[in-house]
């Protein structure tokens, strides 16, 4: 499986599984997300590649992190983790999850950039 595989049947497991196991459809998720459902559907069957913003959305949806759509990794310690713990005890509950919002989606980031996604209109001639 690869990782647009995996991100897609992230995707259709949460949506599934979602408000206590009672799911939310395509649809309805497509609507909570302002894209349209076949955009949903595609994710799903990783025909289509969302963004890290829409990987964003979702985990905000779903009430997940971002990284909940990467296979998982063993983590790393080091020194400069260590200073970023202890500087974040001192910020306020709100701020801390958004500082590990944001440090999830940096994560998400450079784990993505392997599949750059296509961009609409004609490729470029590639000089002869």
């Amino acid at each position: 499986m690869n990782l647009f595989e995996y991100v897609g049947q992230r995707i259709k497991d949460l949506r599934a599984n979602y408000s206590e196991g009672e799911g939310v459809s395509q649809e309805a998720l497509a609507n909570a997300l302002e894209v349209s459902t076949n955009t949903v559907s595609r994710w799903e069957t990783a025909t289509y590649r969302p963004t890290l913003e829409d990987l964003d959305k979702l985990a905000r949806f779903f009430g997940k992190s971002i990284l909940e759509f990467f296979p998982p990794e063993e983590a790393q310690a080091n020194d400069q983790l260590a200073a970023l713990l202890r500087a974040a005890k001192q910020l306020a509950p709100d701020d801390i999850d958004e500082l590990r919002r944001y440090a999830e989606f940096r994560r998400a980031r450079s784990l993505y950039r392997g599949g750059a996604r296509p961009r609409p209109g004609r490729k470029k001639r590639q000089p002869t």
